[in-house]
């Protein structure tokens, strides 16, 4: 299960205070039960003093290896605790897939 690899890899490489990684494939134009598209919400102590950019390619370093294969999308939020805490641990919801026609 993708989820399940993307979760775990998150969770060693960056031991975060918060972790969620949710499916989003069911919103777009691709066949029942795929994994393809994710939404991660991450708070991570490994991200303070580190700019946006930089927390993402870290991200996407981890996972290179799907994002090449099974990954089509990815949407991240990045927070330090004290950036998680300022937002009252709220993120924007996903836009709507304007491609799939769901």
């Amino acid at each position: 299960m993708v989820q399940t690899l993307i979760e775990k890899k998150l969770q060693q490489a960056f031991t975060p205070t918060y972790l969620l990684v949710e499916n989003e494939s069911h919103t777009h134009n691709v066949p029942a039960g795929s994994e393809s598209h994710f939404k991660v919400q991450i708070v991570s102590d490994e991200f303070d003093g580190q700019m946006l950019i930089k927390r993402h390619r870290a991200v996407n370093k981890v996972l290179a290896e799907e994002l090449a294969g099974t990954i089509h999308a990815l949407s991240m939020h990045t927070f330090t605790q004290d950036e998680w805490q300022q937002r009252n641990g709220q993120v924007q919801e996903s836009p709507p897939c304007h491609g799939g026609g769901k």
